[in-house]
């Protein structure tokens, strides 16, 4: 795999042509969302300049364009993912719509009083909130898989004791947005699939950074968001098995995902399309076509190779500063981490780290990164905070986060 050329990726985004408080911009919050590449941001402009018309709708020639564009861009995700083709995509708003569009289908009609839903500890808010609406609705039960005792990892007797309940549904993430841990989602469906339950991964922090295979993952659905991968917000992604695609009833009704309507019933579109009503993120659909382009010209294995080295180094650095607390897998076990480093430092909340950080140019997440239960009552911790990498980071970008914890403790006094 070719080592990637940060300086040269950068040039690719405008972003990192401003000044923060007169100092360069430092981006290191890529879990919360990724900056945009030129060729991206030129593929919206290019739509709405050259061939703005709705799809699926116009015979004329851009609204044939504008339909052809938007299909095409599907079969690229597809090719991302080894999906087969597009007709196994909705396109969504983001991993949570794509979560909840699961929950208010295929949960809706085959969840019941009773049932167990699964999830884990780990989870971002996204992929627990809806489970515990359906589990309202429904009268079904929540369950979770615990951490070990490091609170770092999924425990595997927990993973044992929850399936040998014969949950529906197993929920879980296959990267954490907190811990940064990558979970071995192709063991966990492989036995959740011989208790009967379905299995759905979110995928929010893993498709963007590495190399992600669904056929042989084997899960039922994937979630995941544009927005995350270079593309632009508004624009998510569902991947559902075809007969679960073709059993489901749909969502949302409107335009687009009927083939006939009479006055007292309507027989629903082809898959996917009958998931997908009213005029979609036509433009955002395609420039998340333009972001996979990007995406596989560098190869999502260097982009994995690329992080796991500024995470070692970045938890190298880190832990050689004094009252410097971090989170997650140690460096050790770096195969099995994100790009995602968590820490808090002692006498010093996270929010304050982050208003130090800013002044430096430098941009970091701080808080419960929507994942309440494990920060808080797992952790222990009233917040965190939280440097995330992509293809445009480099070491000096972590050199610039070491120096600013330093003035972060002279500033506070921490000795």
């Amino acid at each position: 795999m070719a080592a990637i050329d940060v300086e040269k990726v950068k040039n690719d985004f405008p972003i990192f042509d401003i000044k923060v408080g007169g100092k360069p911009l430092v981006y290191l919050d890529s879990a919360a969302t990724s900056q945009k590449p030129r060729k991206v941001i030129n593929a919206i402009s290019k739509y709405y300049k050259r061939y703005n018309a709705n799809i699926h709708r116009g015979v004329y020639k851009i609204a044939e364009q504008a339909t052809e564009e938007y299909i095409k861009s599907k079969k690229k995700v597809a090719k991302l993912v080894n999906a087969d083709s597009g007709e196994n995509l909705v396109y969504t708003r983001n991993t949570t719509e794509s979560i909840n569009m699961v929950s208010y289908t295929w949960a809706e009609q085959n969840v019941g009083s009773g049932d167990h839903i699964l999830v884990t500890d780990m989870e971002h808010h996204s992929n627990i909130v809806p489970w515990q609406m359906l589990a309202k609705r429904k009268g079904a039960i929540l369950d979770y898989i615990s951490l070990n005792n490091e609170h770092s990892e999924l425990d595997e007797e927990s993973i044992e004791t929850q399936l040998a309940k014969n949950p529906k549904l197993l929920a879980i993430t296959h990267c954490s947005n907190v811990l940064g841990t990558i979970v071995d989602v192709k063991s966990i469906t492989r036995k959740a699939h011989q208790t009967g339950a379905k299995v759905l991964v979110d995928g929010a922090q893993s498709v963007p950074h590495m190399p992600v295979d669904i056929a042989d993952i084997g899960c039922d659905f994937l979630a995941f968001s544009g927005h995350k991968m270079l593309g632009p917000t508004g624009i998510g992604v569902l991947y559902a098995k075809h007969d679960i695609l073709e059993e489901s009833q749909p969502f949302l009704g409107g335009g687009d995902m009927i083939k006939t309507v009479e006055r007292q019933d309507f027989t629903p579109n082809d898959v996917p399309w009958k998931f997908e009503a009213g005029t979609p993120n036509i433009e955002g659909g395609i420039a998340l076509g333009v972001a996979v382009d990007y995406l596989r010209k560098i190869g999502m294995g260097s982009i994995r190779e690329h992080e796991k080295m500024l995470t070692r180094y970045a938890l190298e650095k880190l832990s050689g500063i004094d009252k410097v607390n971090l989170f997650g897998l140690p460096v050790e076990r770096i195969e099995s981490r994100g790009g995602v480093v968590p820490f808090a430092i002692n006498g010093i909340h996270p929010h304050d780290v982050a208003t130090i950080f800013d002044s430096e140019g430098i941009a970091i997440r701080a808080g419960h990164h929507c994942a309440m239960p494990l920060v808080v009552e797992i952790l222990k911790e009233p917040a965190l905070s939280r440097i995330s990498f992509y293809l445009y980071n480099n070491e000096r970008d972590v050199d610039a986060a070491v120096a600013a914890i330093n003035k972060a403790k002279s500033i506070f006094k921490i000795q």
